[in-house]
């Protein structure tokens, strides 16, 4: 058992080394979050996501568990969930495969090419054999409105006014506090 261990190890460490954020669920290797990246040139590009990962104890010989953690709107993740519908991870996984692999070539793909006649959410695959157009329009809004860094918590921006702002509270406190007890 020691040999899926030590491969779980490499992966998350190949997967930290690449251009993706993750982050650490719990002190484990199993369960971590990687930010994810909209593919260029599709209806995505702009969006950004939290990715949940789980790995088994039996990986790289088992998938992963994937899932979106802020909404998408895709006819093969599950809206509720964000779980994922990808053959690749649910069926043909095999140890050949990679964590980097995940994000740098299954999820864009999923997203380049969606699969409506295997659908997890219906109304986005309707839509999409209905009116293509609209379909995009529609997966644009959901960018916009929970695909932005501040909707997975990782806006380097607010990090900062955050620590200027405590900065400040500290200031005006310790002001206050010296002002009290002054009188």
């Amino acid at each position: 058992m020691s040999s899926p261990s030590k491969r779980r190890e490499m992966d998350l460490m190949k997967l930290m080394m690449s251009d993706y954020k993750v982050e650490m669920i719990n002190d484990g290797m199993q369960e971590f979050y990687v930010d994810f990246h909209g593919p260029k040139d599709s209806p995505y590009q702009g969006g950004l996501w939290r990715i949940r990962v789980e790995l088994p104890d039996a990986y790289p010989y088992k998938s992963p568990s994937i899932g979106f953690v802020n909404k998408i709107y895709h006819p093969n993740v599950d809206e509720m969930s964000g779980s994922v519908c990808l053959d690749v991870i649910n069926q043909t996984w095999s140890p050949m495969f990679d964590l980097v692999n995940i994000f740098e070539v299954f999820l864009p793909q999923l997203l380049l090419y969606p699969n409506p006649s295997d659908p997890l959410n219906g109304e986005a695959a309707a839509l999409m054999m209905r009116d293509r157009a609209t379909y995009e329009v529609r997966v644009k809004e959901y960018c916009e409105k929970y695909a932005k860094p501040e909707d997975i918590g990782a806006a380097p921006e607010e990090k900062s006014s955050d620590e200027e702002l405590s900065e400040g509270d500290y200031a005006s406190s310790d002001e206050a506090i010296a002002g009290q007890a002054d009188l």
